[in-house]
Protein backbone atom coordinates (compact mmCIF):
# COMPACT_ATOMS: atom_id res chain seq x y z
CA UNK A 1 0.00 0.00 0.00
CA UNK A 2 2.94 2.45 0.95
CA UNK A 3 4.57 1.72 -2.82
CA UNK A 4 0.95 1.86 -4.22
CA UNK A 5 0.05 5.11 -2.92
CA UNK A 6 3.34 6.54 -2.67
CA UNK A 7 3.39 5.93 -6.80
CA UNK A 8 0.47 7.66 -7.01
CA UNK A 9 1.51 11.10 -4.59
CA UNK A 10 5.05 11.06 -6.84
CA UNK A 11 3.49 11.18 -10.21
CA UNK A 12 0.98 13.73 -9.12
CA UNK A 13 3.47 15.99 -7.56
CA UNK A 14 5.41 15.88 -11.10
CA UNK A 15 1.99 16.45 -12.68
CA UNK A 16 1.62 19.89 -10.31
CA UNK A 17 4.87 20.92 -10.99
CA UNK A 18 4.97 20.39 -14.53
CA UNK A 19 1.74 22.78 -14.30
CA UNK A 20 2.83 25.27 -12.14
CA UNK A 21 5.67 26.40 -14.83
CA UNK A 22 3.40 27.58 -16.92
CA UNK A 23 4.82 30.60 -16.62
CA UNK A 24 1.61 33.03 -17.23
CA UNK A 25 -0.74 34.40 -15.57
CA UNK A 26 -4.46 34.66 -16.23
CA UNK A 27 -5.73 38.08 -16.89
CA UNK A 28 -8.67 37.45 -18.93
CA UNK A 29 -11.01 35.01 -19.46
CA UNK A 30 -9.99 34.66 -23.20
CA UNK A 31 -6.53 33.24 -21.91
CA UNK A 32 -8.10 31.02 -19.25
CA UNK A 33 -10.20 29.62 -21.50
CA UNK A 34 -8.12 28.91 -24.44
CA UNK A 35 -4.49 28.99 -23.29
CA UNK A 36 -3.13 31.79 -25.24
CA UNK A 37 -4.53 30.07 -28.83
CA UNK A 38 -0.54 29.14 -28.96
CA UNK A 39 -0.39 25.09 -28.35
CA UNK A 40 1.77 23.17 -31.12
CA UNK A 41 0.24 19.96 -32.94
CA UNK A 42 1.63 17.66 -30.48
CA UNK A 43 0.38 19.34 -27.78
CA UNK A 44 -2.98 19.58 -29.52
CA UNK A 45 -2.49 15.76 -29.91
CA UNK A 46 -2.05 14.89 -26.27
CA UNK A 47 -4.85 17.21 -24.99
CA UNK A 48 -7.03 15.83 -27.23
CA UNK A 49 -6.31 11.96 -25.84
CA UNK A 50 -6.09 12.94 -22.57
CA UNK A 51 -9.62 14.42 -22.69
CA UNK A 52 -11.07 11.83 -24.75
CA UNK A 53 -9.45 8.95 -23.31
CA UNK A 54 -11.14 8.79 -19.73
CA UNK A 55 -9.82 6.73 -17.00
CA UNK A 56 -12.93 4.77 -17.75
CA UNK A 57 -11.35 2.77 -20.75
CA UNK A 58 -9.23 0.95 -18.09
CA UNK A 59 -12.31 0.28 -16.53
CA UNK A 60 -15.98 0.12 -17.23
CA UNK A 61 -14.95 0.31 -21.13
CA UNK A 62 -12.83 -2.66 -20.30
CA UNK A 63 -15.69 -4.24 -18.33
CA UNK A 64 -17.85 -3.83 -21.09
CA UNK A 65 -15.63 -5.71 -23.69
CA UNK A 66 -15.15 -8.67 -20.67
CA UNK A 67 -19.20 -8.74 -20.64
CA UNK A 68 -19.95 -8.13 -24.22
CA UNK A 69 -16.96 -9.39 -26.57
CA UNK A 70 -15.83 -7.57 -29.97
CA UNK A 71 -18.74 -5.48 -29.34
CA UNK A 72 -16.27 -4.03 -27.43
CA UNK A 73 -14.27 -2.56 -30.26
CA UNK A 74 -17.29 -0.24 -31.40
CA UNK A 75 -15.33 2.32 -29.13
CA UNK A 76 -12.34 1.93 -31.07
CA UNK A 77 -14.35 2.51 -34.21
CA UNK A 78 -16.47 5.66 -33.30
CA UNK A 79 -13.37 7.50 -31.65
CA UNK A 80 -11.20 6.83 -34.81
CA UNK A 81 -14.06 8.27 -37.05
CA UNK A 82 -14.05 11.32 -34.86
CA UNK A 83 -10.66 12.10 -35.04
CA UNK A 84 -11.28 12.08 -38.69
CA UNK A 85 -13.54 14.46 -38.13
CA UNK A 86 -11.57 16.86 -35.73
CA UNK A 87 -9.70 17.42 -39.12
CA UNK A 88 -12.62 18.61 -40.87
CA UNK A 89 -13.86 20.80 -37.91
CA UNK A 90 -10.61 22.31 -37.49
CA UNK A 91 -10.54 25.19 -39.83
CA UNK A 92 -13.75 27.17 -39.29
CA UNK A 93 -13.64 26.06 -35.54
CA UNK A 94 -9.90 27.11 -34.94
CA UNK A 95 -10.30 30.89 -37.74
CA UNK A 96 -14.00 31.61 -36.11
CA UNK A 97 -12.34 31.27 -32.56
CA UNK A 98 -9.33 33.62 -33.29
CA UNK A 99 -11.02 36.12 -35.43
CA UNK A 100 -14.11 36.55 -32.93
CA UNK A 101 -12.28 35.32 -29.39
CA UNK A 102 -14.33 32.64 -29.06
CA UNK A 103 -14.04 31.26 -25.56
CA UNK A 104 -16.50 28.07 -25.37
CA UNK A 105 -18.20 25.74 -28.04
CA UNK A 106 -21.47 27.42 -26.86
CA UNK A 107 -19.89 31.03 -28.07
CA UNK A 108 -19.07 29.54 -31.50
CA UNK A 109 -22.38 28.71 -31.72
CA UNK A 110 -23.99 31.81 -30.22
CA UNK A 111 -21.93 33.37 -33.45
CA UNK A 112 -22.90 31.43 -35.94
CA UNK A 113 -26.82 31.65 -34.97
CA UNK A 114 -26.60 34.99 -34.01
CA UNK A 115 -28.67 33.97 -31.28
CA UNK A 116 -27.83 34.18 -27.31
CA UNK A 117 -30.87 31.83 -26.59
CA UNK A 118 -29.09 29.08 -28.89
CA UNK A 119 -25.73 29.98 -26.88
CA UNK A 120 -27.46 29.82 -23.24
CA UNK A 121 -29.72 26.53 -24.35
CA UNK A 122 -26.45 24.95 -26.08
CA UNK A 123 -24.45 25.85 -22.89
CA UNK A 124 -26.64 24.30 -20.15
CA UNK A 125 -26.57 20.96 -21.94
CA UNK A 126 -23.29 20.84 -21.66
CA UNK A 127 -23.07 21.78 -18.18
CA UNK A 128 -26.09 19.38 -16.90
CA UNK A 129 -25.04 16.24 -19.31
CA UNK A 130 -20.93 17.07 -17.96
CA UNK A 131 -22.04 17.12 -14.33
CA UNK A 132 -22.76 13.26 -13.94
CA UNK A 133 -19.34 12.47 -15.76
CA UNK A 134 -17.32 14.49 -13.11
CA UNK A 135 -18.86 12.45 -10.73
CA UNK A 136 -18.72 8.96 -11.74
CA UNK A 137 -14.75 10.38 -12.92
CA UNK A 138 -14.36 10.70 -8.89
CA UNK A 139 -15.84 7.77 -7.92
CA UNK A 140 -13.93 5.60 -10.44
CA UNK A 141 -11.07 6.49 -8.79
CA UNK A 142 -12.25 4.20 -6.36
CA UNK A 143 -11.21 1.37 -8.16
CA UNK A 144 -7.93 2.46 -8.26
CA UNK A 145 -7.40 3.13 -4.30
CA UNK A 146 -9.31 0.08 -3.71
CA UNK A 147 -6.17 -1.96 -5.61
CA UNK A 148 -3.68 0.03 -4.64
CA UNK A 149 -4.36 -0.47 -0.90
CA UNK A 150 -4.06 -4.46 -1.72
CA UNK A 151 -7.09 -5.18 0.56
CA UNK A 152 -6.44 -2.73 3.35
CA UNK A 153 -8.55 -0.27 2.28
CA UNK A 154 -12.61 -1.13 1.97
CA UNK A 155 -14.20 -0.25 -1.20
CA UNK A 156 -16.34 2.55 0.19
CA UNK A 157 -13.39 4.34 2.24
CA UNK A 158 -11.17 4.19 -1.38
CA UNK A 159 -13.95 5.69 -3.13
CA UNK A 160 -14.03 8.59 -0.36
CA UNK A 161 -10.00 8.67 -0.63
CA UNK A 162 -10.71 8.79 -4.37
CA UNK A 163 -13.03 11.60 -4.49
CA UNK A 164 -10.78 13.60 -1.92
CA UNK A 165 -7.74 13.45 -4.29
CA UNK A 166 -9.53 14.46 -7.54
CA UNK A 167 -11.23 17.45 -5.77
CA UNK A 168 -7.90 18.51 -4.40
CA UNK A 169 -6.22 18.21 -7.28
CA UNK A 170 -8.59 20.44 -8.96
CA UNK A 171 -7.24 23.34 -7.12
CA UNK A 172 -4.11 23.59 -9.94
CA UNK A 173 -7.28 23.71 -12.66
CA UNK A 174 -9.15 26.60 -10.76
CA UNK A 175 -5.86 28.41 -10.62
CA UNK A 176 -4.12 27.57 -13.78
CA UNK A 177 -7.19 26.82 -16.35
CA UNK A 178 -6.68 25.57 -19.69
CA UNK A 179 -2.87 26.29 -20.14
CA UNK A 180 -2.13 25.07 -16.81
CA UNK A 181 -4.15 21.79 -17.93
CA UNK A 182 -2.41 21.24 -21.61
CA UNK A 183 1.07 21.14 -20.04
CA UNK A 184 -0.39 18.25 -17.40
CA UNK A 185 -2.25 16.64 -20.61
CA UNK A 186 1.10 15.88 -22.10
CA UNK A 187 2.81 14.25 -18.86
CA UNK A 188 -0.49 12.90 -17.68
CA UNK A 189 -1.06 11.32 -21.68
CA UNK A 190 2.65 10.14 -21.76
CA UNK A 191 2.40 8.11 -18.82
CA UNK A 192 -1.61 7.04 -19.19
CA UNK A 193 -1.86 5.93 -23.08
CA UNK A 194 2.77 5.50 -23.57
CA UNK A 195 3.32 3.35 -20.33
CA UNK A 196 0.12 1.65 -20.59
CA UNK A 197 0.07 0.96 -24.12
CA UNK A 198 3.36 -0.99 -23.69
CA UNK A 199 1.63 -2.73 -20.62
CA UNK A 200 -0.83 -3.79 -22.93
CA UNK A 201 1.85 -5.29 -25.12
CA UNK A 202 3.11 -6.94 -22.31
CA UNK A 203 -0.09 -8.66 -21.38
CA UNK A 204 -0.91 -9.78 -24.88
CA UNK A 205 2.69 -11.18 -25.07
CA UNK A 206 2.09 -13.19 -21.29
CA UNK A 207 -1.82 -14.21 -22.45
CA UNK A 208 -1.25 -15.41 -25.98
CA UNK A 209 2.36 -17.28 -24.29
CA UNK A 210 0.21 -19.07 -21.79
CA UNK A 211 -3.08 -20.35 -23.17
CA UNK A 212 -4.61 -17.53 -22.85
CA UNK A 213 -5.22 -17.10 -27.31
CA UNK A 214 -8.64 -16.38 -29.06
CA UNK A 215 -8.93 -20.25 -29.73
CA UNK A 216 -9.35 -19.99 -25.45
CA UNK A 217 -12.25 -16.99 -25.74
CA UNK A 218 -16.05 -18.46 -25.54
CA UNK A 219 -16.95 -18.62 -29.04
CA UNK A 220 -20.18 -15.95 -28.21
CA UNK A 221 -18.07 -13.27 -27.25
CA UNK A 222 -16.51 -13.34 -30.57
CA UNK A 223 -19.42 -12.66 -32.97
CA UNK A 224 -21.61 -9.57 -33.08
CA UNK A 225 -25.04 -9.71 -32.26
CA UNK A 226 -26.94 -11.13 -35.37
CA UNK A 227 -29.78 -9.44 -37.43
CA UNK A 228 -32.25 -11.16 -35.79
CA UNK A 229 -30.59 -10.40 -31.79
CA UNK A 230 -33.21 -9.34 -29.35
CA UNK A 231 -31.34 -5.41 -29.49
CA UNK A 232 -32.50 -5.65 -33.51
CA UNK A 233 -30.03 -5.29 -36.36
CA UNK A 234 -29.50 -1.55 -35.79
CA UNK A 235 -27.68 -1.79 -32.35
CA UNK A 236 -24.28 -1.67 -33.03
CA UNK A 237 -24.71 1.13 -36.24
CA UNK A 238 -26.50 3.50 -33.44
CA UNK A 239 -23.71 3.25 -30.74
CA UNK A 240 -20.92 4.20 -33.28
CA UNK A 241 -23.22 6.37 -34.74
CA UNK A 242 -24.36 8.76 -31.54
CA UNK A 243 -20.26 8.05 -30.33
CA UNK A 244 -19.22 9.65 -33.35
CA UNK A 245 -21.76 12.47 -33.18
CA UNK A 246 -21.82 13.17 -29.45
CA UNK A 247 -17.73 13.11 -29.73
CA UNK A 248 -17.88 16.68 -30.33
CA UNK A 249 -20.69 18.07 -28.51
CA UNK A 250 -19.16 17.61 -25.03
CA UNK A 251 -17.81 21.17 -24.47
CA UNK A 252 -14.68 20.02 -22.87
CA UNK A 253 -13.47 18.47 -26.24
CA UNK A 254 -14.14 21.31 -28.67
CA UNK A 255 -12.91 23.77 -26.68
CA UNK A 256 -9.59 21.94 -27.25
CA UNK A 257 -9.65 22.97 -31.26
CA UNK A 258 -9.50 27.01 -30.09
CA UNK A 259 -6.56 25.77 -27.94
CA UNK A 260 -4.19 25.13 -31.08
CA UNK A 261 -1.81 27.33 -32.59
CA UNK A 262 -3.43 27.45 -36.06
CA UNK A 263 -6.07 25.68 -38.45
CA UNK A 264 -2.98 23.71 -39.80
CA UNK A 265 -2.02 22.66 -36.78
CA UNK A 266 -5.49 21.45 -35.68
CA UNK A 267 -5.47 19.11 -38.45
CA UNK A 268 -1.71 17.91 -37.83
CA UNK A 269 -2.98 17.36 -34.33
CA UNK A 270 -6.09 15.34 -35.91
CA UNK A 271 -3.59 13.15 -38.60
CA UNK A 272 -1.42 12.41 -34.89
CA UNK A 273 -3.81 11.37 -32.95
CA UNK A 274 -5.45 8.97 -35.25
CA UNK A 275 -2.61 5.82 -34.74
CA UNK A 276 -1.72 6.78 -31.39
CA UNK A 277 -5.53 6.26 -30.80
CA UNK A 278 -6.16 3.26 -33.14
CA UNK A 279 -3.05 1.55 -31.20
CA UNK A 280 -3.71 2.04 -27.79
CA UNK A 281 -7.53 1.66 -27.70
CA UNK A 282 -6.60 -1.54 -30.19
CA UNK A 283 -4.64 -3.07 -28.13
CA UNK A 284 -6.46 -2.71 -24.65
CA UNK A 285 -9.73 -3.93 -25.80
CA UNK A 286 -7.70 -7.01 -27.34
CA UNK A 287 -6.16 -7.98 -24.30
CA UNK A 288 -9.33 -7.15 -22.21
CA UNK A 289 -11.15 -9.59 -24.88
CA UNK A 290 -8.35 -12.22 -24.11
CA UNK A 291 -8.64 -12.01 -20.52
CA UNK A 292 -11.78 -13.20 -19.90
CA UNK A 293 -9.94 -16.86 -19.78
CA UNK A 294 -7.87 -15.59 -16.79
CA UNK A 295 -9.29 -16.84 -13.79
CA UNK A 296 -11.01 -14.05 -11.86
CA UNK A 297 -11.97 -11.65 -14.61
CA UNK A 298 -15.29 -12.43 -15.02
CA UNK A 299 -16.30 -12.41 -11.61
CA UNK A 300 -15.14 -8.65 -11.50
CA UNK A 301 -14.52 -7.31 -15.34
CA UNK A 302 -14.11 -4.06 -13.64
CA UNK A 303 -10.82 -4.83 -12.63
CA UNK A 304 -9.19 -6.17 -15.62
CA UNK A 305 -6.50 -3.94 -15.77
CA UNK A 306 -5.66 -4.61 -11.99
CA UNK A 307 -6.02 -8.56 -12.41
CA UNK A 308 -3.57 -8.64 -15.16
CA UNK A 309 -1.19 -6.05 -13.81
CA UNK A 310 -1.34 -8.45 -10.04
CA UNK A 311 0.31 -11.32 -12.30
CA UNK A 312 3.43 -9.02 -12.51
CA UNK A 313 3.73 -8.02 -8.64
CA UNK A 314 2.80 -4.52 -6.63
CA UNK A 315 5.09 -2.24 -8.98
CA UNK A 316 3.42 -2.94 -12.00
CA UNK A 317 0.43 -2.92 -10.34
CA UNK A 318 1.52 0.66 -9.11
CA UNK A 319 2.21 1.14 -12.38
CA UNK A 320 -1.14 0.25 -13.58
CA UNK A 321 -2.81 2.58 -11.17
CA UNK A 322 -0.99 5.43 -12.14
CA UNK A 323 -2.36 5.03 -15.54
CA UNK A 324 -5.92 5.45 -14.51
CA UNK A 325 -5.31 8.43 -12.47
CA UNK A 326 -3.38 10.31 -14.73
CA UNK A 327 -6.40 9.63 -17.84
CA UNK A 328 -8.72 10.38 -14.76
CA UNK A 329 -7.24 13.98 -14.14
CA UNK A 330 -6.89 14.58 -17.81
CA UNK A 331 -10.77 14.43 -18.40
CA UNK A 332 -11.72 15.78 -15.19
CA UNK A 333 -9.92 18.22 -15.00
CA UNK A 334 -10.60 19.27 -18.04
CA UNK A 335 -14.92 18.58 -17.85
CA UNK A 336 -14.66 21.15 -15.04
CA UNK A 337 -12.76 24.01 -16.77
CA UNK A 338 -14.78 23.56 -19.63
CA UNK A 339 -18.00 24.01 -17.16
CA UNK A 340 -17.13 26.60 -15.21
CA UNK A 341 -16.19 28.69 -18.25
CA UNK A 342 -19.45 28.00 -19.42
CA UNK A 343 -21.25 28.99 -16.49
CA UNK A 344 -19.29 32.38 -16.72
CA UNK A 345 -19.29 32.80 -20.13
CA UNK A 346 -22.77 32.08 -22.08
CA UNK A 347 -24.94 31.21 -18.77
CA UNK A 348 -24.17 33.98 -16.11
CA UNK A 349 -23.69 36.73 -18.46
CA UNK A 350 -24.13 35.55 -22.12
CA UNK A 351 -25.06 39.39 -23.87
CA UNK A 352 -21.78 41.02 -22.52
CA UNK A 353 -19.39 42.46 -24.99
CA UNK A 354 -16.40 40.11 -26.65
CA UNK A 355 -13.18 40.33 -24.65
CA UNK A 356 -15.08 41.54 -21.34
CA UNK A 357 -14.69 40.39 -17.96
CA UNK A 358 -12.06 37.66 -16.44
CA UNK A 359 -11.33 34.71 -15.42
CA UNK A 360 -12.58 35.23 -11.83
CA UNK A 361 -16.08 34.20 -12.86
CA UNK A 362 -14.61 30.81 -14.41
CA UNK A 363 -12.51 29.92 -11.40
CA UNK A 364 -15.41 30.33 -9.22
CA UNK A 365 -17.43 28.30 -11.10
CA UNK A 366 -14.86 25.51 -11.21
CA UNK A 367 -14.71 25.22 -7.54
CA UNK A 368 -18.65 25.13 -6.83
CA UNK A 369 -19.10 22.52 -8.96
CA UNK A 370 -15.96 20.80 -8.11
CA UNK A 371 -17.48 20.60 -4.40
CA UNK A 372 -21.02 20.22 -5.61
CA UNK A 373 -20.00 17.04 -7.60
CA UNK A 374 -17.64 15.89 -4.65
CA UNK A 375 -20.67 15.68 -2.17
CA UNK A 376 -22.80 14.14 -4.70
CA UNK A 377 -20.18 11.58 -5.24
CA UNK A 378 -19.53 11.21 -1.70
CA UNK A 379 -23.45 10.73 -0.99
CA UNK A 380 -23.23 8.03 -3.71
CA UNK A 381 -19.82 6.45 -2.87
CA UNK A 382 -22.16 2.94 -2.21
CA UNK A 383 -24.56 3.68 -4.83
CA UNK A 384 -23.18 3.84 -8.41
CA UNK A 385 -25.93 2.05 -10.73
CA UNK A 386 -27.95 4.61 -10.48
CA UNK A 387 -25.57 7.32 -11.32
CA UNK A 388 -24.75 5.08 -14.61
CA UNK A 389 -28.15 5.13 -15.86
CA UNK A 390 -28.39 9.00 -15.41
CA UNK A 391 -24.74 9.37 -17.13
CA UNK A 392 -26.20 7.20 -19.98
CA UNK A 393 -28.84 9.61 -20.15
CA UNK A 394 -26.41 12.61 -20.53
CA UNK A 395 -24.73 11.54 -22.99
CA UNK A 396 -27.81 10.55 -25.13
CA UNK A 397 -28.49 14.26 -24.30
CA UNK A 398 -25.31 15.77 -25.19
CA UNK A 399 -25.58 14.23 -28.62
CA UNK A 400 -28.76 16.13 -29.67
CA UNK A 401 -26.33 19.07 -30.18
CA UNK A 402 -24.35 17.43 -32.88
CA UNK A 403 -26.85 18.41 -35.71
CA UNK A 404 -27.48 21.65 -35.05
CA UNK A 405 -23.40 22.40 -34.27
CA UNK A 406 -22.47 20.10 -37.66
CA UNK A 407 -24.90 21.26 -39.47
CA UNK A 408 -24.19 25.18 -38.23
CA UNK A 409 -20.63 25.17 -39.22
CA UNK A 410 -20.72 23.28 -42.11
CA UNK A 411 -24.03 24.44 -43.98
CA UNK A 412 -25.20 28.48 -44.29
CA UNK A 413 -29.03 27.79 -44.48
CA UNK A 414 -29.72 26.64 -40.58
CA UNK A 415 -31.52 29.38 -38.18
CA UNK A 416 -31.61 30.14 -34.72
CA UNK A 417 -35.19 29.23 -34.71
CA UNK A 418 -34.36 25.51 -35.80
CA UNK A 419 -31.58 25.23 -33.63
CA UNK A 420 -33.64 25.91 -30.80
CA UNK A 421 -36.52 23.40 -31.63
CA UNK A 422 -33.98 20.92 -32.56
CA UNK A 423 -32.22 20.61 -29.11
CA UNK A 424 -35.10 20.67 -27.26
CA UNK A 425 -36.88 17.82 -29.55
CA UNK A 426 -33.99 15.91 -29.51
CA UNK A 427 -33.35 15.95 -25.39
CA UNK A 428 -37.38 15.23 -25.01
CA UNK A 429 -37.43 11.98 -27.46
CA UNK A 430 -34.06 10.54 -26.47
CA UNK A 431 -35.06 10.82 -22.44
CA UNK A 432 -38.50 8.97 -23.25
CA UNK A 433 -37.33 6.22 -24.90
CA UNK A 434 -34.00 6.15 -22.72
CA UNK A 435 -36.46 5.55 -20.06
CA UNK A 436 -38.96 3.13 -21.47
CA UNK A 437 -36.06 1.50 -23.60
CA UNK A 438 -32.84 2.09 -22.03
CA UNK A 439 -30.86 -0.57 -24.14
CA UNK A 440 -32.48 -0.49 -27.46
CA UNK A 441 -35.77 -0.12 -29.04
CA UNK A 442 -36.53 -3.15 -30.70
CA UNK A 443 -39.36 -1.83 -32.86
CA UNK A 444 -37.32 0.59 -34.29
CA UNK A 445 -34.52 -2.08 -35.64
CA UNK A 446 -33.00 -1.77 -32.22
CA UNK A 447 -31.83 2.28 -32.46
CA UNK A 448 -31.41 3.51 -28.77
CA UNK A 449 -32.67 6.77 -27.32
CA UNK A 450 -30.42 8.60 -28.55
CA UNK A 451 -30.31 7.45 -32.50
CA UNK A 452 -33.91 7.92 -32.52
CA UNK A 453 -33.35 11.13 -30.80
CA UNK A 454 -31.09 12.33 -33.59
CA UNK A 455 -33.63 11.14 -36.00
CA UNK A 456 -36.03 13.58 -35.07
CA UNK A 457 -34.08 15.78 -33.89
CA UNK A 458 -32.29 16.19 -37.87
CA UNK A 459 -35.78 16.17 -39.16
CA UNK A 460 -36.96 19.16 -37.16
CA UNK A 461 -33.70 21.00 -37.82
CA UNK A 462 -34.15 20.56 -41.55
CA UNK A 463 -37.92 21.18 -41.83
CA UNK A 464 -37.70 24.26 -39.97
CA UNK A 465 -34.25 25.68 -41.70
CA UNK A 466 -36.10 24.81 -45.00
CA UNK A 467 -40.02 25.78 -44.35
CA UNK A 468 -39.22 29.05 -42.26
CA UNK A 469 -35.63 30.53 -44.00
CA UNK A 470 -33.71 33.53 -41.95
CA UNK A 471 -34.21 36.95 -42.42
CA UNK A 472 -32.56 38.59 -45.69
CA UNK A 473 -30.50 40.89 -42.80
CA UNK A 474 -29.27 37.31 -40.79
CA UNK A 475 -28.58 35.09 -44.28
CA UNK A 476 -26.16 38.41 -45.75
CA UNK A 477 -24.49 38.01 -41.81
CA UNK A 478 -24.12 34.48 -42.05
CA UNK A 479 -22.89 34.63 -45.64
CA UNK A 480 -19.90 36.90 -44.59
CA UNK A 481 -19.39 34.89 -41.76
CA UNK A 482 -19.03 32.07 -44.21
CA UNK A 483 -16.79 33.95 -46.80
CA UNK A 484 -14.63 34.99 -44.02
CA UNK A 485 -13.04 31.36 -44.31
CA UNK A 486 -11.90 31.96 -47.72
CA UNK A 487 -11.13 35.66 -47.08
CA UNK A 488 -9.54 35.53 -43.66
CA UNK A 489 -11.37 38.71 -42.70
CA UNK A 490 -10.12 39.68 -39.12
CA UNK A 491 -13.48 41.85 -38.57
CA UNK A 492 -16.87 39.79 -36.95
CA UNK A 493 -19.77 40.16 -39.45
CA UNK A 494 -22.12 42.56 -38.31
CA UNK A 495 -20.22 43.28 -34.79
CA UNK A 496 -18.21 45.11 -33.44
CA UNK A 497 -15.38 42.62 -32.11
CA UNK A 498 -11.95 44.61 -31.35
CA UNK A 499 -9.31 44.32 -33.76
CA UNK A 500 -7.02 41.00 -33.25
CA UNK A 501 -2.77 41.46 -33.64
CA UNK A 502 -1.30 41.03 -36.57
CA UNK A 503 0.31 38.07 -35.62
CA UNK A 504 -3.83 36.94 -35.21
CA UNK A 505 -4.93 38.08 -38.68
CA UNK A 506 -2.18 36.07 -39.98
CA UNK A 507 -2.85 33.00 -38.43
CA UNK A 508 -6.46 32.96 -39.59
CA UNK A 509 -5.88 33.70 -43.09
CA UNK A 510 -4.09 29.97 -43.15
Amino acid sequence: MLIGYGGITVFTIVVLVAMSRTGRKKTSLSEYATGGRSFSPWFGTMTFLNTWLAGSVFVAFAGFTVTQGVLGFYSLSYSVLAVVLMFFLGRPVNTWGRVHDLKTQADLLGLRYGSTSVRVIAAVIGVLASIPWVVLGMQSLGVVFAALSFGAVTPVAATVIGILFIAARQAWTVRYGTRGLIISDMVQGVFAYGIGFLMAIGFLVWLLSNGHGFGAVNPALLSLPPLDSPVGPLYLFSLVLTGLLGAWSWPDLFVRLFSVESPRGVQKSAVQAAPLLFLFSGALTTVTLLATTVPGVTEAPDTTWFILAGLGGVGLVTAAGICVVAATMGNVGANLQAIGTQLANDVVRPGRAAGAGSAEGAKIAVAAVTVVSAIAALATANVTSGLFILALISYQAICQLAPMLLLGIFWRRGTALAANASMITGILVAVYFEVNYPLSVPWLGGLTSGGVGLVVNLMVYLAISLLKPAPTAERERVNRLFDSLKEGSAVAPGTAAPQPPAAVVDSAAL
